[in-house]
């Protein structure tokens, strides 16, 4: 009886992993979203291109800005919406626009 128990217990946290372990992984995949998605127009540093009216991520601006500021911006576009896309509409999720700013506030301690 006691092995019956054991046996799914272990398998019913097998299932959560299984179901969890993606959802989480958005978090190591910021820096990599942000290298194919951002840095042909921010700079993989997040610098910007002022020349170019590019903001830059890591300024102390941006640093104010805040994580909705951020997302809204990330996942709808910025002002300028053919400069700043839409990334939700381009594909990007939700979890994925989380590891993108995740990621610019990573680079913004630097």
């Amino acid at each position: 009886m006691k092995m019956t128990k054991l046996a799914i217990l272990v398998v019913m946290i097998a299932v959560a992993l299984f179901i969890l372990v993606p959802s989480l992984s958005w978090a190591e995949d910021g820096a990599a979203i942000y290298k194919t998605k951002c840095a042909a127009c921010h700079g993989a540093d997040g610098a910007g291109k002022p020349a170019a009216k590019i903001p830059s991520l890591v300024s102390d601006d941006a640093k104010k800005k805040s994580d909705a500021d951020l997302t809204d911006m990330i996942a709808n576009g910025g002002p300028n919406k053919k400069a700043m896309h839409a990334f939700v509409a381009k594909g990007m999720t939700p979890d994925q626009v989380k590891a993108v700013v995740a990621a610019v506030r990573d680079m913004q301690k630097k």
